[in-house]
């Protein structure tokens, strides 16, 4: 596996939630290349009412938002909002709530690992088109032609986040053979500015969670296998979390919106 900066050409597969020109990261190519503070350096996920989550992140994020498991890979997601393109939790400065968590997969922007075509590599990548990334930088990603400390430091941090990846598909595959999960759906109920009922409920969300009842039900070998391999806490904390769609709900009905439906999360 190539964990580092790539400097041959590679054809590049899959999309990734907000990045739009990710290109494969080489001294040639960006030898100029660095980053630079910007005004609104979360201004990219405003648009994100959801964003994957790690395993290993369940408890840090389920103090602020619902962890639920969506599509075929039953992928663990923090709803950050209920409305199609509105993150409840990005303020109008481009920054995120204070003293809410931000999940690694944010953090980790512009970079990220790609699959290369040509090789079962992962190479790390770059969004070329992130406002913070430039050709006059204040903090360079080559030096001398070769990685920067900062380059470093995003390898590194990229490379704990491909392990958490694993660790979470591993995870939700216990899951799975254990047959815990059962479909759920939670809905919204549009209110106008005097706090009255507008139309109909319209779904937020259909989704996988973990049963409390089917959780019950397990044998004690089961259980003890939860609980040695470390899933148990996180299956709590992902239940718990469940608790924050109040929460959420209250934040998008204290928040005017233009005559717009809500598309649910899939």
């Amino acid at each position: 596996m190539e964990n580092t900066p790539n400097t041959q050409s590679a054809e590049l597969t899959g999309n990734v939630l907000f990045y739009k020109n990710p290109q494969p990261l080489n001294a040639e190519q960006h030898a100029a290349l660095g980053v630079k503070q910007i005004a609104q350096p979360f201004d990219f996920l405003r648009q994100a009412h959801a964003v994957p989550v790690t395993v290993t992140e369940f408890g840090m994020a389920a103090t602020a938002y619902p962890i639920i498991f969506v599509g075929e890979q039953f992928t663990p997601i923090a709803a950050m909002g209920v409305r199609q393109g509105e993150n409840l939790f990005v303020t109008d400065e481009g920054q995120t709530e204070i003293d809410y968590y931000v999940p690694a997969f944010v953090r980790r922007y512009p970079f990220v690992f790609a699959n290369d075509n040509n090789s079962e590599r992962l190479l790390l990548c770059i969004d070329r088109d992130a406002p913070m990334v430039t050709n006059q930088p204040e903090v360079p990603l080559f030096e001398n032609g070769e990685p920067s400390a900062f380059t470093k430091n995003a390898i590194e941090f990229c490379e704990e986040f491909e392990r958490q990846r694993r660790s979470t598909v591993e995870f939700v595959n216990i899951v799975r053979r254990m047959g815990l999960f059962e479909q759920k759906s939670v809905f919204f109920q549009p209110r106008d500015a005097q706090g009255n009922q507008v139309g109909e409920q319209q779904k937020i969300a259909d989704y996988w969670a973990i049963d409390e009842n089917k959780l019950g039900e397990l044998t004690d070998e089961q259980f003890k296998e939860l609980r040695t391999n470390g899933a148990l806490g996180a299956i709590y904390a992902h239940m718990i979390s469940l608790l924050n769609w109040q929460r959420i709900i209250q934040r998008a009905l204290a928040k005017p919106q233009p005559d717009a439906p809500e598309a649910p999360i899939a």
